[in-house]
């Protein structure tokens, strides 16, 4: 079985975190059917069998999956989601005692604040990033459908962590709570959320995301953003959506 590592570590729910709700429902009153901007992904391992780095594949993520839905995947190295980490987790590499995990909300603020290593450029910075609460399924909709993907964490229980199958709630595995993982889902339909982790593709049911989904960011990235118009039905800029997001307020 491959090496699987956890590291995200507990949610900190930071009362001046933007909410998202409002603008999304706003500029996408009725989300798709369905959506996945990755279908044919390949996704790297990107280290995560041997570093709690979930957290900086879950950025890595992001990008190859905006990137690639205008057909131009950028795919960091091994070796740039290894520095991310470090910068912003304070691994140093070669000390186990470092290989700490990281924080979601730390993780996003350093990506606006200061950005992370990218191939083809100096470094890939995140315009904005909004809270979603994950029992409300119509805001994961619109924000996986206009912003192109969901940012999210999960206290995941031991029997996600093998195997290859989907995540599904039932009461005859192993459930209890192994640790936080941070993952990227880039798709939904009616029945499942696509996303991947560890190296592959997977997905997860509703009633496992609603379940055990302890945190989720829907992400603003101007550098990407042309990927992304179509869905908006104003064909509306990113700086128009921060100053929506920014209008309304930070979640209680």
């Amino acid at each position: 079985m491959t090496k699987r590592k956890l590291g995200k570590k507990p949610a900190r729910h930071d009362p001046r975190t933007y909410r998202l709700a409002a603008p999304l429902h706003y500029r996408l009153p009725q989300p798709p059917a369905a959506v996945n901007w990755a279908p044919n992904a390949v996704w790297p391992m990107w280290a995560n069998d041997r570093l709690g780095c979930c957290t900086q594949v879950s950025v890595a993520s992001a990008i190859l999956t905006w990137t690639g839905a205008a057909l131009t995947p950028i795919t960091l190295a091994e070796t740039q989601v290894i520095a991310n980490y470090s910068a912003e987790s304070g691994y140093v590499p070669g000390v186990p005692s470092t290989d700490q995990g990281g924080v979601e909300l730390d993780v996003l603020a350093r990506w606006c604040r200061e950005g992370y290593e990218r191939p083809g450029q100096t470094r890939d910075y995140l315009t904005a990033y909004g809270a979603v609460d994950p029992t409300d399924t119509a805001s994961v909709n619109r924000a996986i459908a206009m912003l192109g993907g969901l940012y999210i964490g999960l206290q995941l229980p031991e029997f996600a962590c093998e195997g290859d199958g989907d995540w599904v709630v039932d009461p005859s595995f192993d459930n209890r709570i192994a640790g936080g993982h941070a993952v990227w889902i880039h798709g939904y339909d009616s029945e499942w959320l696509y996303l991947n982790t560890w190296g592959a593709a997977r997905r997860m049911s509703w009633s496992f995301f609603t379940t055990y989904c302890d945190e989720a960011y829907g992400l603003v990235s101007r550098q990407n953003w042309t990927t992304l118009r179509g869905v908006s039905p104003d064909e509306e800029t990113p700086d128009d959506l921060v100053t929506e997001l920014r209008a309304s307020g930070a979640t209680s």
